[in-house]
């Protein structure tokens, strides 16, 4: 298989749509092969994996809930019987609730938040460090976190929950890029700002770009190809000097 040629294996968490969807392509088209994991939307994942594998890429759509242990295990070592061994992550699953004030949030949802958001982006760090670590038998590799101005801005009134646990992100990429640069592993976040995805509708607002984009100094929200761009540029070779570092694709916000 040519995957195991150029050794480049991808997994994309959260893969079915939006920015994870626009990545695991843009992957394909960089010579990834690609695991587009998914949570529960098997037909989208799939339309994903079949786009790649018409345009002569290598795809496989996995199923696993990032917030549980035993199912983010059994997805690396599927990848690894499928594709090869992973030489780059984005943690880019990731959930939000309806926008909701702190005072209203019960101890439920804060922790499915928590658990996908940041437990799942730890657990699958841990395995891709496992596989990735020169000190562990490894040849190296990338891990992008995909966090979000959130963190910065807070997201007062709508999601400070969801601002949390991006910030909880930035730290672990931070922490985690410290932790494992001598062992050839690489890690790094992006944050999005208002992006044209699905995310919007579960918060309840589907219109919620055009609310806010005013509000952005480029006077538009993004497009999750231009925060796709973003994460295989620090995948990449060209980003060997960045580890620990964000990029904001964020209109200026």
């Amino acid at each position: 298989m040519s995957a195991h040629e150029n050794n480049k294996v991808l997994i994309v968490t959260g893969g079915s749509r939006g920015i994870g969807a626009a990545t695991a392509c843009l992957a394909a088209q960089q010579g990834y092969a690609v695991a587009v994991n998914y949570r529960r939307n098997q037909a989208a994942a799939n339309r994903v994996v079949q786009s790649i594998n018409q345009s002569g890429g290598q795809a496989i759509a996995l199923a696993a809930d990032v917030a549980l242990e035993h199912e983010v295990t059994q997805l690396f070592a599927t990848v690894d019987d499928q594709l090869g061994t992973v030489t780059a992550l984005v943690n880019n699953a990731g959930i939000l609730e309806s926008q909701m004030r702190v005072h209203r949030m019960d101890a439920a949802r804060l922790q499915r938040i928590f658990q996908t958001n940041v437990i799942g982006s730890f657990l699958c760090a841990r395995e891709a460090v496992r596989r990735m670590s020169t000190q562990q038998g490894g040849t190296g590799g990338a891990i992008v976190n995909v966090s979000s101005v959130a963190a910065r801005l807070g997201s007062p009134g709508e999601y400070v929950d969801y601002a949390a646990s991006k910030g909880a992100i930035d730290t672990l990429t931070i922490g985690l890029a410290k932790e494992v640069a001598h062992e050839g592993i690489r890690v790094n976040a992006v944050r999005p700002g208002f992006i044209d995805t699905d995310i919007h509708v579960a918060g309840g607002e589907p219109d919620r770009i055009e609310r806010v984009k005013a509000s952005v100094p480029l006077q538009r929200g993004g497009k999750a190809i231009e925060v796709a761009h973003a994460i295989l540029w620090l995948l990449s070779t060209a980003a060997a000097y960045t580890t620990g570092s964000f990029i904001d694709v964020a209109g200026g916000k």
